[in-house]
């Protein structure tokens, strides 16, 4: 039933041309989130085009090739913000020259619109966290459904466009998470390694954990909220530089890749 009613509600929407935002007051209501759905299927298929056009270096696009096959790429990712700690990370990027991408929560977002802008402005991915950071598995279908819509409207409405990609919280998903997400038009990201810095909480062990699980097309785990994370970033950045890398979005990372909806990625080890 609640299948059925979410995209009969959504084609109430697209017909009315009107979907609700939600406040920075919480998740959004069970109708505007049905509303959501194919609204946002359509979106994010035509906002992937365009931003994987425009995060791609000239000279790649000129040469036919993907950027990261010609040179070695890395995508560091941060989860939870946007943060008191944000800006200095942001900082520390465009020192660096690196693109990141942020998976935000929808709460955080409602509270810092002008951080979440400076994120996308400054040419860093921004993807879907949820909205209260909760354990999707363990969530109704409803439930999961409204966390992740309600945090897409808000991004939306924050930064102009559709998120590309979700992330699970804990990387927490299932056939049914899923399948949902399939139904949002949104891949499910998880990572290649993870710092686990949110534990460590020490900026030396934070910056050898990184290191360590940096690879060519790796994923890599972090999380702006963590102050040590922030502080770890400059001599991270320098060492990894020096291994010839280049800090790169996910959406560069996946040029001549396209991710399906509900798909997970990097694919989970058999």
């Amino acid at each position: 039933m609640w299948r059925k009613a979410r995209f009969v509600m959504a084609g109430a929407c697209a017909a009315a041309g009107v979907c609700v935002v939600p406040t920075a007051a919480g998740p959004a209501t069970a109708a505007a989130v049905q509303a959501t759905a194919v609204t946002a299927k359509t979106v994010t298929a035509e906002a992937a085009a365009t931003t994987a056009k425009a995060a791609t270096p000239a000279t790649a696009r000129k040469k036919g090739k993907p950027y990261c096959a010609r040179y070695k790429c890395i995508a560091l990712t941060f989860d939870d913000g946007p943060w008191p700690y944000t800006p200095a990370l942001l900082d520390t990027l465009k020192k660096h020259k690196a693109k990141a991408t942020f998976f935000l929560l929808g709460r955080k977002v409602a509270n810092r619109p002008e951080l979440t802008r400076r994120i996308h402005e400054e040419g860093h991915d921004i993807g879907n966290h949820t909205w209260n950071h909760p354990s999707l598995t363990t969530l109704s279908d409803g439930e999961v459904f409204e966390e992740v819509s309600s945090t897409s409207n808000i991004i939306n409405k924050t930064i102009g466009r559709m998120p590309d990609y979700m992330r699970p919280p804990n990387g927490a998903t299932n056939s049914r998470v899923a399948s949902l997400m399939s139904d949002l038009g949104l891949p499910q990201i998880l990572w290649t390694g993870s710092t686990l810095d949110w534990q460590a909480r020490d900026t030396k062990v934070i910056a050898k954990r990184t290191l360590k699980l940096a690879k060519r097309n790796g994923v890599i785990l972090l999380h702006d909220i963590v102050p040590e994370t922030v502080k770890a970033m400059p001599g991270v950045l320098t060492a990894l530089e020096k291994q010839h890398y280049k800090f790169v979005t996910l959406t560069t990372l996946l040029q001549g890749r396209t991710l399906r909806p509900g798909e997970v990625y990097p694919p989970r080890g058999k």
